[in-house]
């Protein structure tokens, strides 16, 4: 079995490499003429500068990964570093989450590189040395105690139920992800500050435009985002038809009220076509694989002895399902979610044009993807293989009817 799970791992590590390959090659390619004036000549040899560097980083931290996780496989270190702590089977599984939270502090300096000197070079960072090292601590805590749950749960569920964990984890697993659904506004306040949008022309336009379609808004709310970075973004937060709006401080800084409007005809547009819930439901199958891949785990104690361990543990059997037996099976998910996905954007899309925002969502469309350096021209075969949106060409293309084709 172990040398199944280190060829899986070596296959999961190539199929990164060759999509940060095709990002290197999309940079060569022509811009599509409906987006020629996206970028003015100085700003895309920024663009084309930005990401060179960041394809040329993502092959560094890629294999820089590999390589840390590859050795603590190889030489069952973390049989090892369990075998230092007592043997029960809640501290044998401590061990191993632990063990690849601290290695996971190896990947810190280049989070540091990639905060404080890529995105900094490009007018991107806007967060101070002080403020990123809290964001890792927060992180690193975070991190650790939804590891801890998953795990501790996996265990629990097992001991109690035997092979029905394949039912009760999978069930356990969403109610987890529904509870940080639920608690996200609440966590967001431990990274950013939310204040009020103050009365005026956008925040009468925002609730009118919900309100006209049954949604109630509990608050508008403005986060400053600006303390890490200048791009913008927005997003509702709550569940059913009451809902927060929450704006970038970036976001209100650089669009116009009717562009910041037709970004959010197209959230309500995903809302309105039950997006959420079409998404909870393939969010629900993934974690049936994912309980199904526990259930084959757990069965099979080769997958613990032949790297060392006595016996099952269940830190380690969470460790192969994500790293190893998701990451291997997740490409051949994918094509289905982002299939799916960049349809449902195009839907969204059509409903702000329903509004009467088409042309404010293409400008709004065009500046956010000037602002993030986005690539205009991605390969066709990148888009389908990583893209969840549609490339800015295709949706202006929808936007002003000029192609039938929405399916891309």
């Amino acid at each position: 079995m172990k040398i199944l799970v280190l060829i899986l791992f070596a296959c999961s590590y190539a199929w990164q490499m060759g999509l940060t390959l095709l990002k290197a090659r999309s940079k060569n390619n022509p811009i599509p003429e409906n987006v020629a004036d996206v970028y003015d000549e100085e700003t895309y040899k920024k663009w084309k500068a930005y990401q060179s560097e960041k394809v040329r980083f993502a092959f560094v931290t890629h294999t820089v990964t590999f390589v840390i996780e590859l050795v603590l496989l190889a030489f069952n270190l973390h049989a090892a570093f369990a075998g230092l702590f007592p043997d029960n089977w809640w501290m044998q599984m401590f061990a191993v989450v632990l063990l690849e939270a601290v290695s996971g502090l190896l990947m810190i300096p280049f989070s540091f590189y990639n905060t404080m000197r890529i995105e900094e070079k490009y007018g991107f960072n806007k967060a101070s040395i002080k403020t990123f090292w809290a964001d890792q601590v927060k992180e690193f805590i975070i991190g650790m105690v939804i590891m801890i749950a998953v795990a501790s749960t996996l265990g629990g569920l097992h001991l109690w139920l035997g092979d029905w964990v394949i039912v009760a984890f999978a069930a356990a697993l969403f109610v987890m992800i529904l509870l940080i659904s639920f608690l996200f506004p609440y966590l967001s306040r431990i990274f950013n500050k939310f204040t009020p949008l103050e009365d005026g022309e956008l925040k009468e336009k925002l609730i009118a435009l919900l309100e006209s379609h049954g949604f109630k808004v509990r608050a508008v709310q403005v986060m400053d985002a600006s303390r890490r970075t200048t791009k913008s973004n927005a997003y509702f937060a709550g569940f059913g038809k009451t809902k927060t709006i929450v704006l970038f401080d970036t976001l209100v800084e650089s669009m116009t009220p009717d562009e910041i409007c037709a970004v959010f005809a197209h959230e309500m547009g995903h809302g309105l076509h039950k997006d959420t819930l079409k998404n909870q439901i393939l969010t629900f199958i993934q974690l049936a694989i994912i309980a199904v891949m526990a259930w084959l785990v757990l069965r099979t104690p080769e997958f613990f002895t032949d790297f060392g361990f006595k016996g099952t543990n269940y830190g380690f059997a969470v460790l192969l399902i994500l790293q190893v037996g998701m990451a291997f099976l997740m490409p051949l998910w994918s094509l289905l979610t982002n299939w799916y996905s960049r349809r449902a954007e195009y839907a969204a899309d059509a409903q702000a044009v329903k509004e009467g925002y088409g042309e404010s969502l293409i400008s709004a469309l065009k500046k956010l993807h000037k602002e993030n350096l986005a690539d205009l021209s991605p390969s066709p075969l990148l888009i389908k293989l990583d893209y969840s949106h549609p490339t800015l060409s295709q949706r202006i293309a929808a936007i002003r009817g000029d192609s039938p084709e929405t399916n891309a």
